[in-house]
This record gives C-alpha cells, structure tokens and sequence, in this order.
C-alpha cells in the first residue's frame, strides 16, 4: 500500500526519513540492543538522547541559555493551567489577544486562577484576522501578555508580535513551531505540543526564560510545576522517552537541511502554491486575510457546504487525507507543515483544478 498525502493538523505527518530510520532502529537503538519504547528514562543511553534533543532544539532555534528548555507531557492543554499557576502571581492579571479557539480556551483557564482580561478579539469575524494592538492596550500591572501564535483551526497567524514593552510575552506556538525563525528573547515563554511539525503526540516543549521561574503558588501540582521540572532537566518522572527520540531525529533532520531558515522558505513556497491557486480559483476561496494568512495551516471553503462535503469526499479517495475542516468551522483544511513534500501541495493543486472543472 502507498502512503497517502495526510493533510492532518495533528497529529500529523512525519519525514519519511525519519520514520525509516526509527523503524530501523526499533528492536535495537544504536547497539543497546534494546528499543528507545522500552529503555530507562535513567538509562545512560536514554539520557544521550535527551541531552542530544536539549541541544539540537538550543542550536536550531538559536536559544539563549537563560532560557530552560523542558520535555514535558500533558499536550498544550495542560499549560493552559500551568501557565497562571505559575507566572499569575504577582499582581494576579494576565492579559489574553483571543485569536481562535485555543486562545480562548487559555484565557477561560487563567480566569480559575485571578483576573484574565480580554484586550482583544478577532471573533467577530470568524477568527479571519489577527486584531491590531497597541501597547497602551496591556495593562503594565499584568503578570503576562498570553497570545496563540499561528491558530491552527482559522490559518492565521502573527507576522509581527504586539509590542507588550516590559511585559512578559508567552506564546504557544504548537501548529508553527521549526517552520521558521523565531526569536525566542521577544518572549518569556512559548510552548508547543510536538504533534504537529515535531514529533509524535505525547510530548509538550516548553521554552522558558529562566527569571520567571520559581513564582509558582502553594497549590501548584508538582507535575505542573515549572521550576520543579527544570530543577529535574525533565527527568522528575518518566518523560515520552519515544516522542523525545523522534523530536532529536526530526531535528537532525532539520540541521541537515539548513535550519529554520531553509525550512521557512520550502514552507513559502508550499503555501504559495495552494495560495495562489486559491486566489485566481471561480470555486475554492481562502478565508484569511492576506496579511494575516499561516504558512502551515489553510482553510478553504467552496461556499456551499454540499459541494464541500463532495470535494472532501473525492479528494480522500485520491490519497489526500484529513482535508476537512475542523469540526467548528466546516470547509476545508490543509495543513502543510515541514514534513509535507511539495509534491503533495503540487498533486493537491492539481486534484483540485479538475474538480473544479468537473463541477463547474
């Protein structure tokens, strides 16, 4: 059986590369004669790994070492608590820009915890944007400024970060994390479920600036608790040992193509293929403006939810997968992270001119 092209915003496709290589070593790791699914996480092997992960992820995205790079669990929805548990401690305020459903579900969380405030929003035209702020917009007593980086479900995503002046900036950045330069100092933290252009689900990167550790209040769950997990080098239990061994293999990979700048320009060319064709088609649409429009995640709609539901059905049958939109919105999706080849976008473009000439 061939493999398909799995549009999937996640989990989601892997390099081929990388696959074959951990398929090869599944028995047997590197002469340990033993599989990375059933090692020690205290293992002298296992530790290897993980300080190799620590240190390709440090050089990639160029991370500054008053920065703590942890391998955690509890995907990015756990972070959502984490997060005000603990940095919302000092004048117990947070500020939330709410981009999408993730976002939301961030500033829902935090407002268990003390006053999460909402500066701004782009729901009232479907998450289509990102709102413009300013920095008299934050409130300068706030703990943190909390901002979705790329919105995975809507395909939008931040060109330019808002300016929060002295403000600590978090982000999580799951759906656009090694798709492109990020400079890490602009933030106090951002944090990304590896699911989507990392590794398999499971594993939770967290990039933390090392001052605002040691802030979390008395009820902190030990598991949630940043500094304790830093103070363990995420070894304080037993940590996704496969998810981390595939992220180290990803970020290999990555190295040998150049880095985050290589990556952000096959991502470019990607995006541009299905966005250029989305723009000149009479049937398909994009429905982010351009400005503000994700390399990695792109929702698309024909405008009548029959014909989408016919498209979703014959573009599955050809090989491209897990095209349909999420659940709260309908359409379409395509997410074309770092592993989709641009030969799927190319195919996908294709597939798409006939049925637009076939439904015409």
């Amino acid at each position: 059986m061939s493999r398909v092209y799995n549009f999937s915003a996640g989990p989601s496709m892997l390099p081929e590369e990388v696959l074959q290589k951990a398929a090869g070593q599944m028995l047997d790791y590197e002469g340990s004669g033993q599989s990375v699914t059933e090692m020690s996480h205290r293992s002298k092997v296992f530790e290897k790994i993980i300080r190799d992960a620590e240190a390709l992820m440090r050089e990639i995205m160029d991370i500054p070492g008053n920065y703590k790079v942890l391998f955690l669990q509890g995907g990015a929805s756990a972070q959502f608590a984490a997060i005000p548990l603990n940095f919302m401690n000092g004048s117990g305020k947070a500020d939330f820009i709410i981009t999408g459903q993730w976002a939301n579900k961030a500033y829902q969380e935090a407002q268990k915890y003390g006053e999460a405030r909402i500066v701004a929003s782009s729901k009232d035209k479907t998450f289509s944007y990102i709102p413009k702020t300013k920095r008299e917009d934050f409130d300068p007593e706030a703990d943190y400024v909390y901002i979705c980086l790329n919105n995975t479900i809507y395909g939008t995503v931040y060109h330019e970060l808002p300016d929060t002046d002295d403000i600590p900036l978090i982000a999580d950045i799951s759906s656009c994390i090694l798709s492109e330069p990020l400079d890490v100092t602009k933030f106090g933290m951002v944090f990304a479920g590896a699911q989507k252009n990392v590794a398999p689900s499971g594993l939770t990167i967290c990039i933390i600036r090392e001052d605002l550790l040691g802030r979390a209040r008395d009820i902190t769950p030990t598991m949630l608790n940043y500094q304790i997990m830093a103070e363990n080098e995420s070894l304080y239990n037993t940590p996704p040992c496969y998810p981390i061994y595939i992220c180290m293999l990803v970020l290999e990979r990555i190295k040998r193509l150049g880095g985050l700048g290589a990556m952000k320009e096959y991502n470019g060319k990607k995006a541009a293929l299905l966005y250029d064709f989305l723009d000149s088609s009479k049937m398909f649409k994009g429905t982010v403006v351009k400005e503000d429009r994700s390399l990695m995640n792109i929702p698309f709609v024909t405008g009548d939810d029959d014909l989408d539901a016919k498209f979703v059905k014959a573009v599955t049958a050809a090989g491209f997968v897990n095209l349909k939109g999420h659940r709260s919105v309908g359409g379409m999706r395509a997410s074309v992270y770092n592993a989709m080849p641009i030969e799927g976008v190319e195919k996908l473009v294709a597939f798409m001119k006939e049925f637009e000439a076939e439904n015409a």
